[in-house]
């Protein structure tokens, strides 16, 4: 594989966060830890479309989804791409990665997305905005970290703790989906959103080239 070009570095109140370019592809990487690139964006897909499947299917336009982590922009160009969302949030609480896609190399991925009417994005952590907001959403999609079992920052811990569910359920709509994106699947997980009191919970696998597959984890609010 090629070197790594680092393209950004900074230093904020999370920790460092440094975008890096290996030849054609961008990465991402917090705290010394590799977080996500542009090689394969499947599962960031994937987390938009399963949540949409698993709506009702009366309910499957004029939805709005809240996106959990900007990241390299995969999963909000996919959710701008479907019409069927009518109100599209992200959360993000890095300047650095805002700034990467308004004005950086990530815009060729998030620009036609951030330009699109529908979208809004909330300079705000997430579990913050969780916590706090009146907001309501028929989808939460939250990629805000490798998982459950392997999160980059201590603070990223409390998503999926029963406070982090119970803040989850409180922003979704009745019978709206939570889908949250993991570098391994989590059974422990699974229980945790069953004794949150979701419904509907299963996992869904992505297959990578090497080691566990990437998943996405799925409940619904009753």
């Amino acid at each position: 594989m090629s070197s790594p070009l680092t393209l950004d570095r900074r230093e904020g109140p999370y920790g460092e966060v440094v975008l890096r370019r290996r030849a054609e592809h961008f990465e991402i990487i917090a705290n010394g830890t590799f977080l996500m690139d542009t090689s394969d964006g499947r599962s960031e897909r994937l987390l938009i479309d399963a949540a949409q499947a698993a709506l009702p299917a009366e309910s499957r336009s004029g939805t709005s989804v809240l996106v959990g982590g900007l990241g390299v922009g995969f999963s909000l160009a996919h959710a701008a791409a479907d019409p069927r969302w009518a109100r599209i949030a992200v959360a993000e609480r890095e300047d650095a990665i805002i700034e990467w896609h308004r004005q950086g190399p990530l815009a060729a991925i998030s620009g036609a997305a951030l330009a699109d009417p529908r979208t809004v994005i909330l300079h705000t952590d997430l579990m913050d905005y969780l916590r706090t907001s009146p907001d309501t959403y028929d989808a939460l999609c939250l990629d805000i970290d490798n998982g459950p079992d392997w999160t980059v920052t201590e603070d990223n811990e409390s998503l999926y703790s029963a406070e982090g569910l119970a803040a989850c359920a409180a922003r979704l709509n009745p019978g709206g989906v939570l889908a949250v994106w993991s570098a391994r699947p989590s059974a422990d997980f699974e229980e945790s959103l069953r004794n949150a009191g979701f419904s509907g919970v299963r996992t869904e696998e992505i297959p990578v080239a090497r080691g566990v597959p990437d998943a996405v984890h799925l409940a619904v609010r009753p």
